[in-house]
């Protein structure tokens, strides 16, 4: 049976207090939110495709998705400002640690040819960054028609306040990094 990361992040300040030299429970960070994005790229100009894509990653996310608009005119892409251009969803607290056990225990390791993910994602700040090519890896969406598969970008924001420290939470949570 694996362990719930909501049970994980309890025991974050027990485990990791003496490597950082933490003296309050409060120090240990936290996951605040969890940010998943899709753009709509090359489906922009079929509307029933872009309103599939925002189904699906309600299903996905199990909160409905915010459109996102273009912030610049690009003739080259044939877009204006304001056209919609992806969708967005933004999941907090017991959501979001439902959403981070499906993908680590569920998604990733049905990911083709997964080896785990890498450390470089993580930024400055203390988030992390995941792309994953195809949306069909989570359970909810498996059984759908294969030929409108997109990729969707996850950002899992910490109040870690830099990279060790946010690195060691995730290891800690049980997040399966490369060796």
């Amino acid at each position: 049976m694996t362990v719930l990361l909501q049970d994980k992040q309890k025991t974050t300040f027990k485990e990791l207090k003496e490597e950082f030299g933490w003296k309050n429970v409060m120090q240990a960070p936290h996951i605040e939110k969890v940010v998943v994005s899709v753009g709509v790229g090359k489906m922009l100009k079929d509307k029933d495709k872009v309103k599939l894509v925002a189904n699906r990653l309600e299903k996905i996310t199990g909160q409905k998705a915010a459109p996102r608009g273009a912030k610049k005119s690009i003739a080259t892409f044939k877009t204006r400002v304001g056209d919609r251009i992806g969708y967005q969803v933004t999941i907090r607290g017991k959501r979001a640690m439902d959403f981070l056990n499906r993908l680590v225990h569920i998604a990733l390791p049905r990911t083709k040819d997964f080896k785990g993910i890498t450390t470089t994602a993580l930024d400055d700040m203390g988030n992390y960054t995941l792309g994953i090519k195809e949306h069909s890896v989570f359970p909810e969406t498996a059984d759908e028609e294969l030929k409108d598969v997109f990729g969707i970008a996850i950002t899992i924001v910490t109040s870690a306040k830099d990279k060790k420290t946010s690195l060691a939470f995730l290891k800690h949570l049980g997040f399966p990094f490369k060796k």
